[in-house]
């Protein structure tokens, strides 16, 4: 039974500033323990030991949420932890709660008390119990943490000590927005070591870990009291070789510590970075580099996906995906981890999360972002284009707003549960009403200021905006997302008749105004969404796009995730195999050949002179146009969802080889059993070879045919 909701919140009786407060309290325990529970959150991130262990593996507890409505609580086990005499610490950070201007506003967006509830639940042998509460009777001093936010780092002095302990004041905050962990804990995973220490140009001293990644960097020393280790984290060098900070804008992503005597390890408490290179700004002489070790960082996701390929560029390209999605999953799906942003961006999840759940188990991850993004939607039905939404005054946009459909029916689909749709259908229809609702046609979407193709590269110079027609996108989503909301009305057993009429009333409307496709991105999404008056004559006008500027691409955030599919749905895989495998800018395997290991915001983030795209937004850890992913599993290899069926109850096998590789495989974990599909071009004929847990509709070429779970071998010439 929880007890937290029975707590009180308490907080420090004085302002400690920057320094992260930490809390104490002992209990004696005078009989046999049966169990013990910890129930704990607060206001900011905290750490929390019992008799100087570590309670739990969660980084950056409680998580990012909708605070003032949403606000998670943990359940630890401590029963090992428990002694006759004990004592309970914890450190609380100001994380995203308190974070000093966390996404270019001002201070404290969610409150300026670094609060902390608990209960700690004891059942002993003899069937009696006790429950201890935050309450007056808890201490608090100034920890050796004497600064850390989410952007800007950590400064901890290891050779602070206070024995100033002060009770504590209750912080008269509500209680009724607690809930029980919801998401996926944020946790340790890998550890890196460096693969080289470099002196640039400018003679400074850089450790290379040779990967991109978000985490942060553990290192020991025997150290002397007072000597100080201080280092800046980035992701990239400069085309002189020099550590590159500038587009991190404000972030400082520095670390400062200062030493107490003797041997000791350090890792930072409560803070996170995007990096793949440290420069050592401070150091005493005797430090070893080689003592420096990197822990990477993320939501506790389980892999489900594997591709690999003849060719080690697209391998590394599907690296780079799998990188860039880890880094970006920490407890929300963020755009980046690096620079003074990292937030919630839903137009970046909603492009990304078909592709992110096959190559991992998200289902939980986004059950809970998607419950902060009903709790965050206006009451118009405006989806803001961030959630948790910390910025509040930007404009509604399609295809981010979008996400309040695309991404809970992408998740029914993969999983096969219907608990998201009942969670998110109020959130999905209230939406399509917020686009019905808005300008003088009904039935399209139009006259409203829209991010359209977002960093589309045939944007008009000054501008980030594709030049595709906005009106065309936003009307095009409301078409998706009409039909997507009918469809999950009909899983649900409701009535979707209203919805299919208002779609098929969009699609005419949006055939009646749009007869031209002016771009590719125009061509791609009127394919995919199933609204081309014409698709033979569009594909072929796309295909011919793509051709004559040389099998590159000119898409941007939203055209991107659709092109691959519009070609070779509509009869131009070879194409769309010419997108994938072009080398040169733009393309995905220019990055790649300019050492990529993440994806990339821009197409040329770095250019092929070595020179930065930009300074104001440059991440170099984006995964949107990571979507190509998808592609990959459901035409490369033809591992693909049966709607009717969802969650791979019964998988449509549909390869689609290329003699340009000469072989793909891969695989997906399903609540069923592994999805294995794979192709050789071997001896003048194509073999494929499938391992099915369960039934498949397979179609190769113009064949389609069944076939029963097991391993099945085909030859095709």
């Amino acid at each position: 039974m929880s007890n937290i909701k029975n707590a009180k919140w308490i907080k420090p009786k004085r302002d400690y500033g920057d320094i992260c407060p930490e809390y104490r309290y002992r209990f004696e325990c005078n009989k046999q323990i049966k169990s013990a529970a910890l129930e704990i959150t607060a206001m900011g991130v905290y750490e929390a030991h019992m008799n100087g262990s570590r309670i739990g593996d969660f980084i950056l507890a409680p998580g990012w949420t909708v605070y003032h409505k949403r606000h998670q609580y943990q359940t630890y086990d401590i029963t090992h932890l428990i002694q006759a005499s004990n004592e309970i610490t914890v450190t609380v950070g100001k994380g995203w709660y308190r974070g000093g201007f966390l996404t270019w506003r001002d201070k404290n967006f969610w409150g300026a008390v670094p609060g902390l509830i608990a209960a700690i639940n004891l059942i002993y042998a003899d069937g009696t119990e006790e429950t201890i509460t935050t309450d007056r009777q808890w201490l608090s001093r100034e920890s050796s943490i004497r600064f850390a936010e989410i952007y800007d780092g950590e400064i901890y002095d290891a050779s602070f000590q206070s024995e100033e302990w002060e009770h504590t004041s209750y912080h008269f905050s509500p209680v009724d927005n607690l809930i029980p962990q919801e998401g996926e804990i944020v946790c340790e995973h890998e550890q890196i070591k460096p693969v080289e220490v470099i002196t640039t140009p400018k003679g400074e001293r850089v450790i290379d870990f040779g990967q991109n990644m978000t985490g942060y960097v553990e290192f020991d020393i025997e150290g002397k009291s007072g000597d100080r280790v201080v280092y800046t984290h980035a992701e990239i060098l400069d085309a002189e070789g020099n550590f590159y900070t500038e587009n991190l804008r404000s972030a400082k992503q520095r670390i400062e510590y200062i030493c107490r005597d003797g041997f000791q390890t350090y890792k930072p408490h409560h803070t996170f970075m995007g990096f793949r290179y440290i420069r050592i700004d401070e150091a005493p002489d005797y430090i070893d580099t080689d003592a420096f070790r990197v822990i990477v960082v993320h939501s506790d996701i389980r892999r489900t996906g594997h591709f690999e390929c003849s060719n080690e560029k697209v391998n590394k390209l599907y690296s780079n995906i799998l990188w860039g999605q880890r880094d970006n999953f920490l407890d929300i799906p963020t755009d980046c981890p690096q620079r003074d942003e990292r937030l919630g961006w839903t137009g970046d999840a909603q492009v990304f999360v078909k592709t992110a759940s096959y190559n991992y188990d998200i289902n939980r991850f986004f059950v809970k972002w998607l419950k902060d993004l009903a709790v965050e939607q206006r009451s118009n039905g405006a989806v803001p284009d961030i959630v948790p939404d910390i910025i509040q005054d930007m404009p509604v946009t399609s295809g981010w707003g979008d996400a309040a459909t695309i991404c809970p029916w992408q998740i029914y689909l993969t999983y096969g549960d219907k608990t998201v749709l009942e969670n998110q259908i109020d959130s999905m229809t209230a939406w399509v009403e917020y686009i019905h609702s808005r300008g003088e046609e009904e039935y399209l979407w139009v006259g409203e200021d829209q991010m359209g193709d977002w960093l589309g590269l045939d944007a008009p110079e000054g501008t980030y905006k594709g030049s595709s027609d906005t009106d065309l996108i936003a009307s095009a989503y409301f078409a998706r997302s009409t039909e997507i909301l009918a469809k999950a009305l009909k899983v649900l057993g409701k009535d979707s008749t209203y919805y299919e009429n208002m779609h098929r009333e969009i699609v005419c409307a949006f055939q009646r105004r749009f007869k031209e496709y002016k771009t590719q991105t125009e061509c791609a999404i009127s394919l995919v969404f199933n609204l081309a008056q014409n698709k033979s004559e569009t594909a072929a006008k796309l295909a011919d796009m793509v051709r004559s500027n040389g099998n590159k691409l000119t898409t941007g955030f939203l055209g991107t995730p659709y092109i691959m599919e519009a070609l070779s749905e509509n009869g131009y895989t070879d194409v769309a195999y010419s997108l994938l495998l072009q080398e040169e800018y733009p393309s995905w395997l220019f990055s790649v050949n300019m050492g990529a290991t993440t994806v990339w915001e821009h197409w040329d983030s770095l250019k092929a002179d070595g020179s930065m795209w930009s300074t104001r937004m440059n991440s170099f850890n984006h995964y949107a146009y990571g979507c190509v992913g998808a592609w990959m599993y459901e035409t490369v290899c033809g591992i693909r969802i049966d709607e009717d069926l969802p969650g791979f109850e019964r998988v449509i096998i549909c390869p689609k080889p290329d003699e340009r590789l000469r072989w793909a495989r891969a695989s997906v974990d399903t609540r069923f059993g592994t999805i294995k599909s794979g192709w050789t071009y071997t001896d003048g004929e194509i073999v494929y070879e499938f391992e099915l847990p369960v039934p498949a509709l397979v179609e190769i070429g113009d064949r389609q045919f069944e076939l029963n779970a097991g391993k099945h071998t085909y030859r095709s010439n």
